[in-house]
């Protein structure tokens, strides 16, 4: 699948807002009401955008999936559980469309997150998922996050993953993807074999309008 990179801006608030809305839906079908049950709003998602650098994956026209990078720590995470690091980025709110999952964007998407944290000149990325059916647990670790805690917060039972950047680091099979720079500053990706993809349900809704 060929995907291309770049970030949202308020016109996309509509359409960020859908997708969320359509992984909780799918989640919710899937593992019956839980803490991924919400219908995201446009306020939320310009909201989200103040504070975090929000990047889209499209595939043609279509955005596909999203993720939220930011270096301000969300409130749900406890630093001390954490290796100690200069500088971190927090992942959040990462969907993929469900039609389209089990495709690989979710990998994609965490090799995008490397490569701006590297960009910002940051030593780990750091992020939260469900510690449920419906988590994305297991998928962080099978991409190369490392689990570090398990925890509670406000009775929302959480894990904790973080991955520390070096030169080694690999996010799964997702480096091994060849790429190519393309204008405007986004990038293309192309995959044939990477069958894993994800809801992420890391502080996806720990924003509120």
């Amino acid at each position: 699948m060929k995907l291309t990179f770049s970030l949202a801006t308020p016109a996309e608030a509509p359409a960020l807002a859908a997708l969320y809305t359509a992984a909780s839906a799918d989640l919710t079908e899937r593992y019956g009401a839980g803490f991924w049950s919400h219908v995201a709003t446009e306020k939320g998602v310009l909201n989200s955008l103040r504070y975090a650098r929000v990047i889209l994956a499209r595939k043609g026209k279509t955005i596909v999936g999203t993720m939220r990078l930011a270096n301000k720590k969300p409130w749900a995470i406890d630093v001390t559980y954490f290796t100690p690091v200069k500088k971190a980025i927090y992942l959040t709110g990462m969907a993929v469309l469900p039609k389209l999952q089990r495709q690989g964007i979710g990998r994609m998407l965490l090799q995008k997150a490397v490569e701006e944290a590297r960009a910002w000149a940051a030593d780990a990325i750091r992020l939260d998922a469900f510690d449920a059916d419906g988590g994305a647990g297991a998928f962080y670790a099978r991409c190369g996050f490392r689990e570090v805690a398990h925890v509670v917060y406000k009775k929302d039972p959480l894990i904790y993953f973080e991955f520390v950047l070096s030169q080694d680091n690999r996010i799964g099979n997702a480096f091994d993807l060849p790429r190519k720079a393309i204008p405007g500053g986004t990038a293309v990706a192309h995959s044939s074999t990477v069958d894993l993809s994800v809801f992420c349900t890391v502080n996806l809704w720990k924003w509120r309008d």
